[in-house]
């Protein structure tokens, strides 16, 4: 029996729709515990296969009874069953979400084609991940992104349904299309934005006192941390000092150039990290700024393979308006300022996400 004959959905039908349900909705639990080792592991450049799970403060070794998705964190009310350390809801809410996900998926396509509902799992899990990382850590991992864009292409080849087609080199096309499309369109806001916005000038009190501390720049009325200006190594903080003072020595009159991995100071170059004290006075200084980053772009392109370019605009857009609202929102609340760093992966997450629930009913309204 091939692949075909293994989800023909006449012999699923041979068992009641909602054992399925519960199956879906178990076996994504199941998934959403694994997720979060990713979740944990992937940003660290740590193995997702060894060791087993483990306790992150004491090490131990988590055993099978107590590793059961969602009961073990409530049963042990969130704390290691060794060292009591706390563990994050995270991993409660990774595991609830993935199942709940997984559900929808069967629930919504599970009539069509179990396979289809499978890899619409495979998907969203890879997105469910995305998310986490990209809130933690600012990061979109390359074995999601360029990984998605390769499994995006197969998926398209075996289940051409994927992209409403029925037969594989269509579906084949939409999904280059879809790759070229999402990282056509993401690298191209990439550059007009670093063009447009790639630099703040902020224009300061004459002879302001500028400190550079190990952690951000002080202001007399503000501190910038360093990790909302410095997205790659090549971002760097400019200014003309009037003064600058080390622990050692003084200059006049010379331009600063800081970025992470060096401090250029005149001519002369150091390591920022062997410069216990920096003050500067200068009436201006320019602050480097990132539209977005290139794991974006990746990520649009994995989009893209597995649900096509329709879907790439469709979550531009969207996510766009989501990711704008949520920033103003946290900025009337004072949660964050308009220089603080804003993950942009998980608004193109949940916009792909509602793409595949409701997004092609609403395109043929807007595109029929």
């Amino acid at each position: 029996m091939g692949i075909k004959g293994i989800f023909d959905t006449h012999v699923w039908a041979q068992v009641p729709f909602h054992f399925w349900s519960v199956t879906f909705f178990v076996f994504g639990t199941m998934i959403g515990s694994f997720l979060n080792v990713c979740i944990h592991r992937m940003p660290r450049g740590e193995s997702i296969v060894s060791p087993p799970s483990h306790c992150p403060h004491c090490q131990y070794s988590i055993p099978w009874f107590l590793n059961v998705p969602l009961a073990t964190w409530l049963y042990l009310r969130g704390k290691c069953a060794n060292c009591r350390a706390p563990i994050s809801i995270r991993y409660f809410l990774v595991e609830l979400l993935t199942g709940v996900t997984f559900l929808g998926c069967w629930l919504a396509f599970g009539h069509q084609s179990a396979l289809l509902a499978l890899i619409y799992c495979l998907f969203l899990a890879g997105l469910i991940v995305a998310t986490f990382i990209d809130f933690e850590h600012f990061i979109i991992p390359d074995e999601i992104t360029l990984g998605g864009i390769v499994i995006g292409v197969i998926c398209s080849f075996i289940v051409p349904s994927l992209h409403g087609k029925l037969a594989p080199a269509p579906a084949m096309k939409e999904s280059l299309w879809g790759i070229l499309m999402g990282a056509g369109l993401i690298y191209g806001i990439l550059r007009l934005g670093k063009l447009a916005f790639g630099r703040q000038k902020l224009e300061l009190p004459a002879a302001c006192r500028v400190i550079f501390t190990e952690t951000a720049i002080v202001l007399p009325d503000q501190e910038i941390l360093y990790e909302d200006l410095f997205y790659r190594d090549s971002d760097t903080v400019k200014l003309e000092a009037i003064r600058v003072e080390l622990s050692d020595r003084c200059y006049h009159n010379v331009p600063i150039r800081l970025s992470p991995s060096q401090l250029k100071i005149g001519d002369e170059a150091m390591n920022p990290e062997d410069v216990a004290y920096l003050e500067a006075t200068t009436n201006s200084m320019v602050l480097p700024r990132e539209a977005m980053g290139l794991g974006d772009v990746k990520f649009m392109a994995a989009i893209g393979a597995f649900l096509g370019w329709h879907a790439v605009i469709f979550s531009l857009f969207l996510s766009s308006i989501l990711g704008a609202a949520v920033g103003l929102i946290l900025i009337r609340f004072k949660q964050q300022s308009l220089q603080s760093r804003l993950p942009y992966g998980p608004y193109i997450a949940l916009a792909a996400a509602i793409w595949i629930f409701w997004g092609h009913q609403w395109w043929a309204k807007i595109w029929p």
